[in-house]
């Protein structure tokens, strides 16, 4: 299976259940592996057939910042959603990671699976 990745995808939004949080800008990182076909790209060395990751990042930044959301897992599903319906990807593995949202932890986060091969 092929796969096109994102790797940490930087995207400050407003995200939380607090109201302090719901007046603040947090930061989100995103991981995406997404199963793509790429014979047809690397064979022809042309874009058409390729999964662009600068457009699926600016749609994806778009939607996450479009209006306020209180969870991750929202944000995580709203982008395998948006991914399968938009871009024709046929499974994706969506990571949404809110770094300092526990004093404790480096990182907390979701990952979910939506979708076959």
């Amino acid at each position: 299976m092929d796969k096109v990745l994102i790797r940490e995808l930087k995207v400050e939004t407003v995200i939380g259940i607090y109201e302090w949080e719901k007046q603040i800008h947090q930061t989100l990182l995103i991981d995406l592996d997404m199963a793509w076909d790429n014979k047809l790209a690397a064979a022809s060395d042309d874009y058409q057939y390729a999964l662009c990751y600068e457009t699926v990042s600016n749609r994806l930044t778009a939607l996450i910042t479009e209006k306020p959301i209180e969870l991750i897992e929202t944000v995580a599903e709203m982008t395998a959603q948006c991914l399968m319906s938009e871009f024709n990807v046929l499974w994706v593995k969506v990571a949404v990671m809110k770094p300092g949202a526990v004093p404790t932890a480096k990182s907390v986060g979701v990952v979910i699976e939506r979708g076959h091969i």
